[in-house]
């Protein structure tokens, strides 16, 4: 179990709320882990259960339905989730897709999809990544030029979670390519336009509920009412909201990190090597303090980020620090927790190798640690 009632970052009703979604884990989501890894994606019907708990998006304002709950919940929701194994595509929604749409998107627009993102009726994606530009966004080639009222996507995008579940995709999109980044909007795709094609899910190293796919558009129209915000001012709205991914990873890797220590704790207790516990040696029991030393610094370094994102104060710079710091510190954690489990931390039937090879993906996406330190290092 994931300890954090001694967290300052929350209060009694916050702890009431972690409880009510840890048994509510416990009862729908843990027992179907395998059958959510087999078919490749989370199941629809468990979107709608989260979503009848009040689990999907909770910062949305009660005006559209919601709850208007601030990060702390959405905070609480990760933890609990990761912390159990599910991948990072059910946090998406919330902490990911739906703030574009909030922040940006036209009331006819929000008052049409916000309460069935709430309700997990409608499944959303962003589409920012491409065969030929990853990290930097800037070399996004997928284009929407204006007709009339619509405007008529062509391009692809690869690598897109929540690609297969997806009712609509938030798609970044040049409506000015000689304007480079300056030319970027982002438009809101149905999935079930003419023209737009789901490619393949993709076979992941991990991960492997988090539907992933490569997405076409071939000559796609929409209204022109499906732009969010203003036109060519996508890389701007990016910008401002990838501070709170880059939170949300950050939060996904430490609780991995805090699972993969709890995992080799536990493990290293039970199993005995020339006669004692392995957890005995002092070789152990180093790797194991230097684990909990970083956790100890990323738990207190988490609570202050999430503390000044509730705030409105959590820069992109912070976040990017934040990002590179707890998805290094995680895989180095999960791997040396794997090594403690020995052969068996190779094995599928142990909760390590799961949280090992999911751990992997989060020191790429959502900026790379490379373009993490490329940003840091442009604020000195």
């Amino acid at each position: 179990m994931l300890h954090r009632d001694d967290s300052l970052l929350f209060n009694d009703d916050h702890r009431m709320f972690r409880e009510t979604v840890r048994r509510f884990i416990d009862r729908e989501f843990t027992p179907r882990i395998t059958e959510f890894d087999d078919a490749g994606k989370v199941a629809r019907d468990f979107w709608a259960k989260m979503g009848d708990n009040g689990f999907l998006c909770p910062g949305v304002p009660e005006r559209f339905g919601g709850l208007g709950l601030d990060f702390r919940y959405n905070a609480i929701l990760n933890e609990e989730l990761t912390y159990a194994m599910m991948t990072d595509s059910v946090t998406l929604q919330s902490d990911i897709t739906m703030p574009y749409l909030l922040h940006y998107a036209s009331d006819e627009i929000n008052e049409k999809w916000l309460p069935r993102l709430l309700s997990g009726e409608a499944v959303s994606a962003i589409a920012m990544t491409e065969p030929g530009a990853g990290s930097d966004l800037q070399g996004v080639r997928t284009t929407a030029r204006r007709e009339g009222d619509e405007y008529v996507i062509n391009g692809s995008k690869t690598f897109i979670t929540n690609g297969q579940n997806a009712d609509i995709i938030i798609t970044v999109c040049k409506t000015e390519p000689d304007l480079g980044a300056k030319g970027t909007s982002l438009i809101l795709v149905e999935a079930d336009r003419a023209g737009f094609e789901r490619g393949r899910n993709l076979d992941k190293i991990g991960q492997w509920m988090s539907d992933t796919s490569e997405l076409f558009f071939n000559d796609v129209r929409v209204p022109v009412g499906n732009l969010i915000g203003q036109e060519n001012r996508g890389f701007i709205y990016l910008v401002s909201e990838l501070a709170q991914e880059r939170l949300s990873i950050s939060i996904s890797a430490q609780t991995a990190a805090q699972r993969a220590y709890d995992e080799a704790v536990k493990f290293t207790r039970d199993r005995k090597a020339f006669g004692k516990p392995v957890i005995d040696f002092q070789n152990t029991r180093f790797t194991l303090a230097d684990i909990k030393a970083k956790l100890q610094v990323g738990w207190a370094h988490l609570d202050w980020a999430t503390a000044r994102h509730v705030r409105g104060e959590l820069s992109p710079e912070e976040a990017a620090a934040s990002k590179y710091w707890h998805t290094e510190m995680a895989w180095l954690a999960c791997d040396a927790a794997l090594q403690l489990h020995g052969g068996s931390g190779y094995m599928n039937e142990y909760p390590i190798a799961r949280v090992w090879r999911d751990a992997r993906v989060r020191r790429i996406y959502g900026g790379s640690s490379e373009i993490m330190r490329e940003l840091v290092g442009r604020s000195l």
